[in-house]
């Protein structure tokens, strides 16, 4: 027997977070609707803004998920509404977490006045309810979907901020931390060496659960006429128009559908995540891996 045949192939491991059936399902999900989003409904041979079929067809061989009150193909248009909502969910939560992280990290490691001030502001947006003032600032604006991101960033990011605080607050006197500035690192260089790395896992799971909150924040402001303008594709403003005509069923089913298959996707996928950073499930998930 030759050396190589002796040594034994190194075996594909999946990453602890997709150990799971309901992750490895999760991911499925989500990296179709982002193929759907950046490769299929760009090459999709039917314009979702073309009115020239017969109004509301049901589901055939023709339109398989029927036609809508204008005569648009649903199907294309439900392809298409994925171009607005994925993009700018992603979109919202990054910058939420970015704008959220950086003010608590601020307010943790800073305290006294910084902290109070920004944890007060923070106290401001939560005590309304989170769909009730993204409805009232995206009603000011006006209704778009820039506007309606921006009402929605307005209203998220206090929650990375309150994660962030108590994780800079836990940390910041810490040994390592504490050597960093006898080494003269300064503020902002010791919250990105050592305490960021450190803190970061926990913010990323909340973010992961966040994108499908968004999801159903943007299609609501989009369903209430608060977000996408027509005739614009989107999920939310779909379901709208589905039951101003509810006799036919299938113009509101199908991107509720889809708004359904991708909240639940994220939320598996961030279910999955924490479990694998939480200590008392890591050691199952990788028993059941082995």
């Amino acid at each position: 027997m030759s050396i190589e045949q002796g040594l034994k192939r190194p075996r594909f491991r999946l990453p602890a977070t997709l150990r799971s059936p309901m992750a490895l399902v999760g991911a499925c999900i989500v990296l179709f609707w982002i193929l759907v989003a950046a490769v299929i409904s760009p090459l999709w041979s039917v314009d979702p803004l073309a009115q020239n079929f017969e109004r509301l067809m049901e589901p055939s061989a023709a339109h398989w998920f029927g036609t809508d009150q204008l005569g648009r193909d649903v199907l294309s248009r439900t392809l298409a509404g994925s171009q607005t909502s994925v993009p700018l969910s992603l979109l919202l939560v990054v910058s939420a977490l970015v704008l959220g992280g950086t003010l608590g990290a601020i307010a943790g490691y800073f305290g006294k006045a910084i902290d109070e001030t920004i944890m007060r502001i923070a106290d401001l947006v939560f005590a309304f309810p989170t769909i009730i003032l993204a409805m009232v600032i995206a009603a000011a604006l006006g209704p778009s979907l820039t506007n309606a991101v921006i009402a929605m960033l307005i209203v998220s990011w206090p929650s990375y901020a309150r994660v962030m605080r108590s994780l800079v607050i836990s940390t910041r006197n810490s040994e390592y931390v504490i050597a960093g500035r006898l080494m003269g690192a300064g503020a902002f260089t010791t919250l990105r060496r050592d305490i960021l790395p450190n803190v970061v896992s926990p913010l990323l799971v909340l973010a992961t659960l966040d994108v499908g909150t968004a999801i159903l924040l943007l299609s609501g402001l989009s369903f209430l006429g608060l977000g996408a303008v027509a005739p614009t594709a989107d999920w939310g403003a779909m379901v709208s128009d589905g039951v101003q005509q509810f006799s036919s069923w299938w113009i509101a089913v199908f991107p509720g559908l889809a708004i359904l298959s991708i909240v639940l996707a994220f939320n598996f996928l961030g279910d999955a995540w924490r479990d694998s950073l939480d200590p008392r499930t890591a050691g199952n998930i990788q028993g059941r891996a082995m």
